[in-house]
């Protein structure tokens, strides 16, 4: 699957932020659920205030249950266990 090319600037984006130490960990409320995210975002400066881009939250528990990797064999498919 290709990964398209607003997530691959957003990615590259990150990566300067990243390289440059523009990067912060914020906590914030999700909107729909109002429950508690802790957003990676980039750090920007304009006319002498903070910018926060965010760019993702963290994984609740643990990732490698939040998400189905893609499959090696099977460019269009995800790998899926047996028990989902």
């Amino acid at each position: 699957m290709a990964i398209p090319d607003h997530a691959r600037t957003n990615f590259d984006t990150l990566l300067r932020a990243a390289a440059d130490f523009n990067l912060a960990l914020m906590e914030c409320l999700d909107a729909a659920t109002r429950e508690p995210r802790y957003v990676l975002c980039a750090v920007g400066r304009t006319n002498g205030e903070y910018v926060f881009t965010p760019f993702g939250h963290l994984a609740d528990g643990n990732p490698y249950d939040a998400y189905l990797p893609p499959n090696p064999d099977d460019s269009t498919g995800f790998i899926v266990s047996a028990t989902t």
